[in-house]
């Protein structure tokens, strides 16, 4: 006889064994509670769907946290379609649940590079929040807020900064009035959204008021750490990278390196009590690291510090390619720069292959989502290329890169022109350098249409921007 009981009792053990990292013995728990509910779902819909809708949306964020984010996506499509049914019939007991739903969907869908529809979910989700902590703030303000920080990325992700800004800073005000009144409950969330709206700032322009939210982010975080460090040093290491981020943004490159040799040392500690978990975040703290050693001239030790990021995403994309393959792509770019400023073009080269090769299957796999990234390592392929006398070979590479970008800045030409015009910038160096000089014309003329000549890049801070942009939105 099926036991409704059981299936509680296996949610529960499978959220315990997910806080342990024991992911695969977590999914398979959740597996066996949906299936438990799917099939008292079955015979008695009403009295179970709520249950099952439930089993579904854990479930899809277990997957997700596997790399398997096909499934999750459709077990979290599943869960949305039961709770739209059941806010329907019953919207004042249904709607929480078919909010957090949505929000949860827009993050899976964002996942797999489906970024119009990611923000078409948690729009939906936040009218649904708006008007429940319009009728009940004191329960359901904090909820709004939090979907209110996932709609603001989801703008950013599709270039919508002003709008991305704007909501944030609302998420932000809810949160310092939720913060003031209950600091202990409300102060972890808090720090998170002011390290957000640092990120918005920042992809504004806005560095000096991005450095101060940080700033205001890492202080919380610093206070929480020392009171309970088990619980929030991952989170003030977080904070901390993006604060060694909006230093170097500001130029004050040994301020950032104390900060990120910080957030690389409560890493390291974290790691070694549990690497299943933190050797992720520790690589990615080391690729920042990296650049910062990079910029102040200690080339040997930031070359040092990248290897070590890309040994440690080798063997996590080894485990688990379908979920770092990504960021170990941007460890081998930042690898390949390194080698090259130290002269060694040739390993620069290999580096820089193997991280086009992964982001080629990427983009095989999530289009949408890889593309740019692609375009960006061809363009740094060419470069290697060209510095080695392969031109040939390097005009090939910049030529696949301008057409990725063109067809990107076709449908979002504010987001992507810049990248295709410094993309046009090294395809006219390439033609140059093989004597094509009335077509390098051609396409220096075409670049400076989309952005005026002042604003080009030099191949390596094209690349650095890209990585420092990534680390922003992973870490």
């Amino acid at each position: 006889m099926l036991c409704p009981e059981h299936g509680k009792a296996l949610i529960r053990l499978s959220t315990r064994l997910s806080y342990m990292d024991r992911r695969e013995e977590a999914l398979e728990a959740v597996q066996e509670a949906a299936e438990l509910y799917r099939q008292l779902a079955k015979d008695d819909p009403t009295a179970f769907n709520p249950d099952l809708a439930i089993s579904l949306d854990i479930l899809s964020n277990h997957l997700s946290n596997l790399g398997h984010r096909e499934d999750a996506l459709d077990a979290i499509r599943e869960a949305v379609e039961l709770h739209r049914l059941l806010a329907k019939d019953c919207p004042s007991t249904f709607n929480p649940n078919f909010a957090t739903s949505l929000d949860h969907l827009s993050s899976h869908l964002s996942d797999l590079g489906h970024r119009e529809d990611a923000l078409e979910a948690v729009q939906e989700a936040v009218q649904l929040y708006r008007q429940l902590a319009k009728d009940h703030p004191a329960t359901f303000n904090h909820d709004f807020a939090i979907s209110l920080n996932n709609l603001s990325n989801r703008l950013s992700d599709l270039g919508h900064q002003e709008d991305a800004l704007e909501v944030i800073r609302e998420a932000v005000e809810l949160y310092r009035q939720l913060a003031k009144d209950r600091r202990t409950a409300f102060n972890p969330d808090f720090a998170m959204f002011l390290d957000n709206l640092s990120n918005r700032l920042s992809n504004l322009g806005h560095r000096e008021d991005a450095l101060e939210a940080v700033q205001e982010a890492v202080q919380l975080y610093r206070q929480l750490a020392k009171d309970r460090p088990a619980t929030f040093n991952p989170d003030f290491a977080r904070s901390l990278n993006n604060l060694s981020n909006r230093l170097s943004d500001l130029g004050h490159r040994e301020d950032a390196l104390e900060v990120i040799r910080e957030a690389v040392e409560l890493r390291r500690q974290l790691a070694k009590d549990r690497p299943a978990v933190f050797n992720h975040k520790l690589a990615l703290s080391l690729d920042n690291f990296s650049n910062r050693l990079s910029n102040l001239g200690h080339r040997e030790d930031a070359l040092e510090a990248v290897q070590e990021a890309v040994q440690l995403y080798r063997q996590l994309a080894k485990d688990r390619p379908v979920a770092f393959n990504p960021d170990f792509a941007i460890s081998l770019t930042i690898l390949s720069n390194h080698l090259s400023e130290l002269g060694h073009q040739e390993d620069a080269l290999d580096a820089i292959r193997e991280a086009v090769e992964l982001r080629r299957q990427l983009t095989k796999d999530r289009p949408a989502m890889f593309n740019p990234s692609l375009a960006s390592s061809l363009d740094n392929l060419s470069n290697c290329l060209s510095h080695l006398g392969h031109q040939d070979d390097a005009l090939e590479a910049i030529r696949e890169a301008v057409e990725l970008r063109r067809q990107l800045a076709k449908d979002r030409p504010a987001a992507f022109n810049p990248d295709l015009a410094m993309s046009l910038n090294n395809l006219s160096n390439r033609l140059s350098d093989l004597g094509d000089h009335e077509d390098a014309l051609i396409a220096t003329q075409e670049a400076n249409t989309l952005v005026p000549p002042y604003q080009f890049q030099t191949p390596l801070s094209i690349t650095h921007r890209m990585t420092a942009a990534c680390n922003l939105t992973c870490i």
